[in-house]
């Protein structure tokens, strides 16, 4: 590293001390370049209408869609279609399962139902045809598609209830709705669907965007609703949970909210048939769309499924390929250099992902007293490097790190101190070390000390 590479960084960031906006747009650019050409299919719950989030959320959608991401608009209109019921002096009747709770559509509800739906998608047109000067839509030309793009059959009868007009996603025309977003369109689905004969049956918002986002293989299905999200034993928000995971906390939480419980239901169908990610974000916060995709911790919670079941705990069959990944970064001096021996005493501490079983990426915690610990050997194979596996591995050990008790993370580095405060840690001296680090801090090696509280 040059000289003066300190003073330079010192500069730059002196530099945009004044103009914060450059270095969030340097930060969100790589995010930017990763979404450009991918689909998304963005579903939020009628009570964002409700909460008069629905103006920002186009705003923030249009700005997607500018940033070259295609879109797939799903939205909800529960408390809609209670409003047109009261209106009309009609009583709302549900009938309830162990998975879902659904609405009895009969011919008096399916008109409320229509009602609803169209006043709803035209506020949303609407939105997206503004372009006043000196607002978010300035300038911008978007055209939105909606459609017949919804096959739908009956729920039936179930437990002796019959649903009626309630019904079920048979089919998705993907290959229009693929039309439509090559032609540079948003795609604007309601929650109505129709039957070969031409009946109309009144959907639920998640099943929608859940068969969409399957049948077009979209990169990314991100629900805004307002459940709460899931939280872990000690009552911390999960942010993230493998398909596995999420089946367990199902089984075990026989008091999960019926809405959420069938939504985890029907994004786990989403994942299975092909989606990459689920996302579920509050619909009640400004800008949640944004955090989430933007920011490294973002601001919900996220459900994958090949990615994380390649992240695992390591065993003594992992230390050849740790050493590895680590010995290059060993001999240019990025890493401290560990022997096998102690690769091997101290195996239990690291967490590594494999693909195909080849490890690509390792890294390590190991705790100190009152509540501190060290992130170490962080390493990823250099022909996977930007497709977010060191990311990755750092929210392993975060997640470790809070299962052990500790509080706040510290990492030594030599060359890589711009990575690690892009996610959130922060410039510390030698002094703000644990006791027993200071006293084996290598002095010849001058590493930078960087912190982070969990």
């Amino acid at each position: 590293m040059p000289t003066n590479a300190p003073n330079q960084a010192s500069n730059a960031e002196e530099s945009t001390s004044n103009f914060p906006f450059v270095g969030w747009l340097r930060d969100v650019a790589p995010y930017i370049h990763s979404f450009r050409e991918k689909t998304f299919v963005i579903a939020f719950a009628g009570e964002l209408v409700q909460e008069a989030g629905l103006e920002n959320l186009i705003e923030d959608i249009a700005m997607l869609h500018a940033m070259g991401m295609r879109i797939v608009l799903v939205h909800g209109i529960r408390p809609q279609i209670e409003e047109q019921l009261k209106l009309r002096k009609i009583k709302s009747k549900f009938g309830k399962s162990a998975m879902h709770s659904y609405r009895i559509t009969d011919a008096a509800a399916l008109e409320c139902v229509k009602e609803a739906a169209g006043e709803l998608r035209l506020d949303i047109e609407a939105a997206f045809s503004r372009g006043l000067p000196n607002t978010p839509m300035a300038g911008s030309r978007i055209s939105v598609i909606s459609g017949n793009f919804i096959t739908a059959m009956p729920v039936g009868v179930v437990d002796g209830v019959d649903y009626i007009h309630t019904g079920l996603v048979r089919k998705v025309d993907s290959t229009s709705i693929k039309l439509s977003l090559d032609s540079n369109k948003i795609v604007l689905l309601s929650p109505l669907g129709f039957s070969p004969t031409g009946q109309a049956f009144n959907l639920a918002f998640e099943d929608v965007a859940a068969s969409t986002a399957a049948a077009l293989k979209a990169d990314k299905l991100i629900f805004l609703s307002p459940y709460e999200g899931l939280r872990d034993d000690e009552g911390d928000f999960i942010t993230e949970l493998s398909m596995p995971q999420m089946q367990d906390y199902v089984m075990q939480h026989k008091d999960l909210d019926l809405g959420m419980k069938g939504m985890l239901n029907i994004a786990g169908r989403a994942i299975r048939a092909g989606v990459s990610r689920v996302h579920f974000l509050p619909c009640n916060q400004d800008g949640a769309l944004l955090e989430e995709l933007f920011t490294h911790d973002g601001i919900g919670m996220m459900l994958a499924s090949s990615d994380i079941e390649n992240l695992r705990e390591a065993n003594q069959d992992d230390v050849g390929g740790i050493l590895q990944l680590t010995m290059p970064l060993e001999e240019e001096g990025i890493l401290a250099a560990r022997g096998q021996d102690v690769i091997e005493r101290d195996i239990q501490r690291f967490s590594v992902i494999e693909h195909d079983r080849v490890l690509f990426g390792c890294a390590a915690l190991f705790p100190f007293p009152n509540g501190v610990g060290e992130l170490a050997c962080l390493a990823v194979d250099p022909d996977v490097q930007g497709s977010g596996d060191g990311e990755r591995l750092l929210k392993r050990i975060e997640m470790r790190a809070k299962q052990e008790g500790i509080k706040k993370l510290f990492v030594l580095t030599t060359r890589t101190e711009h990575w690690f405060l892009k996610r959130g840690f922060k410039r510390a001296t030698v002094e703000d070390l644990p006791e027993e680090r200071k006293q084996i801090y290598n002095w010849d090696r001058k590493s930078m000390v960087l912190t982070k509280d969990l």
